[in-house]
């Protein structure tokens, strides 16, 4: 069974992916006078302007991922598989070219065509507006493999054409001829690009080098070569510097003085993958390269040497992350630990807030002489981390563990670099064990103190500040296993931890007693406590999650229902929802009050990490193999979602991940059938008989009944409004011969000021109800007619009772029975009460000489005090236990 439309949580958007493995396309647009950058980043191509590098647009996405990108000055080329499709204004597909047999590698905007090759060696020349084949050119793969492509500069309607035999070809396009071809170099070709002097071309080959080639007349005016691998892009500079850049495979790029014909300067390790795209910003000396290691990075050449420096970047992971933690209280940033053994921050606001602390090194001074590739003092990848906002501008405020390694390292997110402490047991200071490493870390909300637990069962306490251990739990070790987790509670009273032998121990923070041990059903794989509740998850081995109490001790809940190891849990801000993510590929929603399952989706690649926001509006989440940080928006804050438990037989459906722009949450056909099948909840007009209960009414509508003169007195006018003289359309004028207006004559009141009394003798309806009820004792009717009264109305119609307003005795002491009946059934309790004083000030003189309604009176005023004294009883005694409280725990 499967349950229709939305869920708790919907895909909102993606942090962290700018760039892969598609070289980048740079634009400029003319009206905005603007250079504006595109890459494919998976199944959608983002737009970056150069001058912030900041995120302008975010094309829809495609079924699959993006293989290939070109573009012209109106539109966007991007194909996957087989298939071309067209974007318009950065967004929308606009055009579709099917028509190729085997997978699209490479593009060439074209005028009003746009040319594609597949590596089935068939070129195709589409005609862009209508979509339809101009030209097919079939090349055999054994003599021509097309590997390249390029539009020479002033050559009209020509293309040429680089083959992995390592000859060239010039065609055609509009005659369909081979106008020229070139012997080559006998080695594949892997990149054409146009040099700023026209007939001259630049071409990269396989074997890294580079030849400068005069096409008109079929001649090599240079010829470099580099040692690092094929040549993967090349741009000329234009700004009056003749330099040419190189890319290669491992990161490094080449810079080339084109007048002395030698290499001017090496950049090395610009990315930590192959430079899949290379160019320089026309007529400025900016380069911008992007790789791919998921990183985008603009260069710029204003220092001595010729050498470039990091101008602005945008990065995240080059490779998968798996550890991910909200860090401080506002949900705004979001610290990643990767593969790649970096740790980042991400911002949820915007790119520009993005931090990297680095990677982590057992020395930093040597790892930044010997550089990112021969660095043998790289530390493994980080597996679980922890931080705390408190201290964190004075000191350290981010302890790590790393893969199979026995140091701790602490991080400085102010300084956004690795801090000055490593964190290791005292006897193993001078040496390095193999099989022993750190498994579990956990920091105090204080920010002063870090608790590591190591494979070995140990569980050392060590300084924040000076780095200094502090002190061990347990004689020798806390544990007979490994430590699977360690959690320290908000006020460093307890500290909990778990070992892989099933044990679940507390321990007591400053004298480092053990408190209490309790056996668990099976070998814990992970902790996480809540700090503010003092709930403890505990995931298990056997794909179970426990929760326990940790002021009583005891197990609370208990869960089951995922079919692969758990990854990772987090909690809700208040600690109402554990979310927990497993190897089945779902992420599951347990209500802790209810001990329920009330949301579960399945997702296309296993979530290894998730974290709550503590504000409560974003679950993000990062997956197997995947580079980015996903958002989903908590639906429950802004729509109506059902939270009632899901049935036995429930299936979760597929949730497809979201894209880097925000997802409008927009509410599919299948909402409404939830939404009526939820049930409203409708609070009756009174919870029990023997309760007390008040009215629902505004206090506006009872509370100021006693004070309506003073109102009424302080809102009277000073002065009577005057009505001001209306002139009329067309101004008579008297006849004769100096033209003269004619003054209107005063027109004389007949109206009489005198009030008909026959109006004031009608009877209201209020008065009528309380007249049939003298005979029926029903009062609900003049209740309710009585309770949709404004004040006014109300006090109008109580002066109505009386004789002198053309009421009666009968009329007087039915009202009194009305509030007698609410009285006695205890509700309106308010209303009872301002309905009885209004009335008692606008009647008291009558009320006194009046024997049936005197004994009216005194019959409520015996109902009032009764129930007056009850409330007294109650409120008396919740105040006493409150203070009871108040004064035994502290």
């Amino acid at each position: 069974m499967a349950r229709e439309g939305g869920g708790l949580f919907a895909g909102f958007r993606v942090l962290g992916r700018f760039s892969g493995h598609v070289p980048h396309v740079l634009r400029y647009h003319g009206r905005h006078r603007e250079f504006y950058l595109a890459t494919a980043v998976g199944r959608s191509v983002h737009t970056y302007n150069v001058k912030k590098l900041g995120i302008v647009a975010v094309s829809n996405a495609l079924p699959q991922d993006i293989t290939c990108l070109a573009a012209d000055r109106m539109l966007i080329f991007a194909s996957y598989d087989n298939i071309l499709h067209a974007f318009a204004r950065n967004k929308e597909v606009v055009h579709t070219y099917e028509g190729h047999k085997a997978k699209i590698h490479l593009l060439q905007p074209f005028g009003d065509h746009v040319i594609s090759v597949d590596v089935d060696n068939v070129l195709i020349v589409w005609n862009i507006e209508s979509e339809e084949e101009y030209l097919q050119v079939d090349f055999d793969k054994a003599t021509f493999a097309v590997s390249a492509i390029l539009h020479p500069s002033t050559y009209l309607n020509k293309i040429l054409l680089g083959s992995e035999q390592g000859s060239l070809q010039l065609w055609n396009i509009r005659s369909n001829k081979l106008l020229y071809s070139f012997p080559g170099w006998h080695l594949k070709v892997t990149t054409l690009e146009q040099a700023p002097a026209v007939d001259v071309v630049a071409i990269g080959l396989v074997s890294g080098h580079i030849i400068v080639h005069n096409i008109k007349f079929d001649e090599t005016l240079m010829k470099f070569q580099q040692d690092w691998g094929p040549i993967t892009a090349i741009s000329f500079r234009t700004d009056g510097h003749p330099v040419m850049a190189a890319g290669s495979p491992i990161g490094h790029i080449a810079l080339w003085d084109l007048e002395e014909k030698k290499l001017m300067c090496q950049m090395e390790d610009a990315h930590s993958t192959a430079i899949a795209g290379m160019s320089f910003v026309p007529g400025e000396p900016l380069l911008i390269t992007n790789g791919a290691d998921n990183a985008i990075r603009v260069w710029i050449f204003d220092g001595p040497g010729g050498t470039g420096r990091v101008l602005r970047s945008r990065m995240g992971h080059s490779a998968p992350p798996t550890k991910i933690r909200y860090h401080g209280q506002n949900g705004e940033q979001i610290l990643s630990a990767g593969q790649d053994g970096t740790l980042q921050s991400f911002s949820t606001v915007h790119d520009k807030f993005n931090k990297s602390l680095g990677r982590g090194s057992i020395n930093k001074k040597k790892s930044k002489k010997k550089g990112l590739k021969l660095d043998t003092m790289v530390l493994p990848p980080i597996t679980v981390f922890a931080s705390e906002v408190a201290h964190q501008s004075d000191w350290d405020g981010i302890v790590a563990c790393h893969q199979g390694y026995i140091t701790c390292t602490t991080w400085n997110y102010q300084k956004t670099s690795m801090g000055a402490h490593k964190l290791r047991p005292e006897e193993f200071s001078k040496h390095k064990p193999i099989d022993i490493y750190a498994t579990a870390v956990d920091i105090t909300s204080c920010g002063n103190f870090a608790v590591i637990g190591l494979s070995t069962g140990q569980v050392d306490v060590y300084n924040m500040q000076s780095g200094i251990h502090r002190g061990r739990y347990g004689k020798e070790r806390a544990h007979e296993g490994a430590v699977r987790g360690i959690a320290v509670d908000g006020l460093n009273q307890l500290i909990i931890t778990a070992g892989s032998e099933g044990l679940i121990k507390f321990w007591k923070f400053k004298t480092k007693d053990l408190v209490y041990s309790t056996e668990l059903s099976s070998s814990p794989s992970g902790i996480l406590l809540h700090r503010d509740s003092g709930i403890l998850g505990i995931a298990f081995d056997d794909f179970s999650i426990s929760v326990l109490d940790i002021e009583t001790r005891k197990i609370v809940r208990t869960f089951s229902g995922h079919h692969g190891r758990i990854n990772d849990m987090t909690f809700s801000p208040d600690g109402r929802w554990l979310i927990t993510s497993s190897m089945d590929c779902t992420i599951k929603t347990w209500d802790l009050p209810s001990g329920c399952l009330i949301d579960c989706f399945l997702v296309d690649s296993a979530a290894v990490s998730l974290t709550m926001s503590p504000t409560g509006d974003f679950l993000a989440s990062t997956h197997v193999d995947d580079l980015g940080i996903y958002l989903w928006s908590n639906r429950s804050l802004y729509a109506l979602v059902s939270l009632r438990p899901l049935p036995a037989d429930y299936e979760p459906s597929m949730v497809t991940r979201p894209s880097t722009c925000p997802v409008q949450d927009v509410d599919m056909e299948g909402d409404e059938e939830v939404f009526d099948e939820m049930i409203e909840y409708v609070s009756p007009e009174q919870l029990g008989e023997q309760l007390v209960t008040l009215s629902s009414l505004p206090e506006s509508r009872w509370k100021n009944l006693l004070s309506l003169d003073v109102i009424k007195k302080k809102n009277k006018p000073r002065e009577p409004p005057k009505v001001p003289k209306s002139a009329p359309f067309f101004i008579p004028t008297v006849p004769g011969l100096i033209p003269r207006y004619s003054v209107p004559e005063e027109e004389k009141d007949t109206q009489s000021k005198v009030v008909n009394l026959g109006v004031l003798s009608q009877k209201s309806d209020f008065y009528i109800h309380l007249e049939e009820a003298l005979s029926t004792n029903e009062y609900t009717a003049p209740l309710n007619l009585l309770k949709s009264f404004g004040p006014s109305n109300i006090e109008i119609e109580l002066r109505g009772l009386a004789p002198e307003g053309g009421g009666s005795m009968e009329v007087m002491q039915s009202f009194l029975r009305m509030i007698g009946m609410m009285l006695k059934k205890k509700y309106n309790f308010e209303l009872a009460q301002a309905y009885l004083a209004l009335f008692l000030k606008l009647h008291l003189k009558i009320l006194s000489s009046e024997p049936n309604l005197l004994e009216e009176v005194s019959r409520l005023s015996m109902q009032i005090e009764e129930t007056w004294i009850h409330l007294q009883t109650l409120f008396n005694q919740s105040l006493c236990v409150l203070t009871y409280m108040k004064s035994a725990l502290l």
